[in-house]
């Protein structure tokens, strides 16, 4: 778990106008050992790629939709109103990250739409980022951006399961307050007390990918050029 509430909105936003794979690039230099891990590995569907990246704190929750839930509805009221609590506790920005658990048919039933993403939205919810289904991609809520495992038409049964615990959306396990960057490309978690870290490094990655890419675009650039850049790269600060 990251430690909340304590990045200020220039952190924030400097997070924000970072894409995916750079902030994958910088982590790989402020947490080495996160190079394998902490992201995700499978395709996810962006419903709305034009509003660039989201960044906050993750709201975690797991849910089923293939079979109705063997729980009373008081009970599945009782849970659902605890999951919006917790939802709105803290501070934000957040992401929901919800894991469906369907193995094998995650998405039959969507828990994504045109209600929930104006819930969450209200509640301070950026977007979503989940294995499970999105649908009225035309009404989503404002603003909010979703990356889903799958688009389907229906919720069929779909029930919360549980909420504030890890969870696992295509290959990225996250932990409650985790905080979380994701674009088009998909999601990523920026290692804990590391986020100002992140955004230098990105920087510091970027110009050193410049002069490469700088001499690879060159007229006449062969491969002498580009070994030359390369090993110039490596001494870039």
């Amino acid at each position: 778990m990251t430690d909340l509430g304590t990045l200020d909105m220039e952190v924030l936003e400097a997070l924000r106008a970072l894409d995916t794979p750079s902030v994958c690039n910088a982590i790989e230099i402020v947490a080495p050992e996160r190079r394998a891990y902490g992201f995700t590995v499978r395709t996810l569907q962006c419903a709305r790629p034009e509003l660039g990246a989201m960044v906050g704190y993750a709201r975690t929750a797991a849910i089923r939709a293939k079979r109705p839930s063997s729980a009373s509805p008081a009970a599945l009221r009782e849970k659902r109103f605890g999951y919006l609590d917790y939802l709105a506790a803290g501070p934000g920005p957040t992401i929901s990250v919800v894991q469906d658990l369907d193995d094998g048919e995650a998405g039959f039933g969507s828990f994504w739409g045109e209600v929930n993403t104006n819930v969450h939205k209200a509640l301070g919810c950026a977007g979503a980022v989940t294995n499970g289904s999105a649908r009225d991609l035309d009404a989503l809520a404002e603003g909010f951006q979703i990356l889903s495992g799958v688009v389907a038409p229906s919720h069929g049964f779909v029930h919360l399961v549980d909420y504030g615990g890890p969870v696992s959306v295509a290959g990225m396990t996250v932990e409650s307050g985790d905080l979380i960057h994701a674009d088009r490309h998909g999601a990523a978690v920026v290692p804990a007390g590391k986020a100002r870290e992140t955004v230098d490094a990105a920087a510091l990655v970027a110009r050193r990918e410049a002069g490469i890419i700088a001499a690879a675009r060159a007229p006449g650039a062969g491969v002498a050029e580009i070994k030359a850049a390369w090993d110039a790269s490596a001494k870039a600060k």
